[in-house]
């Protein structure tokens, strides 16, 4: 059973993981056994976060590059393979929120929300999948969330995007999967991170939320861990296309 989840001698680059969920994602993969590739828009918040993990004995290097422009993506891409090593498993976090009424919204900002959602998405997944198919075997982890079946208000354009996350999941398994690559996504509910502070430090927001969710609390980010580790690891093989929730029970309840 062991064996089943190490994720020893395995290579992983996670896209947006200088910090927050996908921080901590890099070091429970690399509690794994994974060796990590940490990815910012600042080299800067590169090395920060890699040094981090380094001086807790893990693997970790920093490659900074901006997911939403396909030449960058591409020369990282090559880098990390010439320089690094293969990427064994590829997890998309990158992600941003913006929030205004939908008769408010501000095209700048539609754009920006689909860029780093959702073509960044497409666009790494892309360059490392080219790759990954020449070794006939690699798994991508993409991070939806629950707003891909949901929607709620301010964030439609955040919904689409996390909407689209799960029809590309869907698409790149069907393409995919012939080559022994699982595509497989995490959807999260509610979790305290800096995204959503402002909706934790709410009282009236976070009453309705307990009282919404079967499990009665915001998740921990920590909670999201176990799920990354299966679809990263040997135990989900045979697991294709599918987008796992993290949400304490929200999506069914009524």
């Amino acid at each position: 059973m062991t064996t089943l989840f190490s994720l020893a001698n395995k290579r992983v680059l996670i896209t947006g993981s200088g910090r927050g969920i996908g921080f901590l994602m890099a070091k429970g993969l690399a509690e794994a056994g994974a060796e990590v590739i940490i990815n910012a828009t600042t080299q800067e918040g590169a090395d920060k976060a890699a040094a981090a993990l380094q001086q807790q004995g893990f693997k970790a290097h920093a490659v900074a590059f901006d997911v939403t422009q396909s030449a960058a993506v591409n020369a990282a891409v090559e880098k990390i393979e010439s320089e690094i090593g293969p990427i064994d498993v590829l997890v998309n976090n990158a992600g941003i929120q913006r929030r205004r009424p939908f008769l408010e919204f501000p095209e700048q900002d539609w754009n920006d929300v689909i860029a780093v959602n959702q073509t960044a998405v497409f666009l790494v997944s892309q360059a490392v999948a080219r790759q990954m198919v020449t070794r006939q075997q690699g798994k991508i982890i993409n991070i939806g969330s629950m707003q891909s079946e949901l929607g709620r208000d301010t964030i439609t354009p955040y919904a689409a995007s996390k909407g689209a996350v799960t029809m590309l999941t869907r698409g790149m398994c069907v393409e995919l999967a012939r080559y022994n690559i699982q595509v497989n996504g995490i959807a999260p509910g509610y979790f305290k991170t800096e995204m959503t502070q402002a909706l934790a430090d709410d009282e009236a927001f976070t009453s309705w939320l307990c009282k919404r969710t079967p499990a009665a609390r915001w998740g921990n980010p920590e909670e999201l861990i176990g799920a990354a580790v299966f679809l990263a690891s040997k135990a989900s093989d045979f697991v294709n296309g599918h987008l796992l929730f993290v949400d304490g029970g929200m999506r069914v309840a009524v």
